[in-house]
């Protein structure tokens, strides 16, 4: 079940540390009623990183091996030697 709390509660910060450190999932904290914003442990926030670069990582793997397969690629040599070229390396 999801953690949510009223903003009031983030007063006593020790507590409320405690509580996200704890909570199976993200904490959202409501104002007014409303949702505000939503806490995640640190760990838990670096493990998301991590996963959206490897998607990202996997998206752009996919792309080039499409791009690979229907012959829209070019040689490394090739490649570095035109970005030498044009950029003066």
């Amino acid at each position: 079940m999801p953690t949510c709390v009223p903003i009031k509660d983030m007063r006593d910060t020790a507590a409320f540390a405690r509580m996200v450190e704890t909570a199976p999932g993200p904490v959202t904290v409501t104002k007014n009623g409303y949702d505000q914003f939503v806490v995640i442990r640190s760990r838990d926030y670096d493990d998301l990183r991590e996963s959206e670069a490897r998607a990202r990582i996997m998206e752009r793997m996919l792309l080039a091996e499409r791009e690979r397969a229907e012959g829209r690629h070019v040689d490394a040599a090739v490649s570095l030697a035109g970005l030498r070229s044009r950029y003066g390396l």
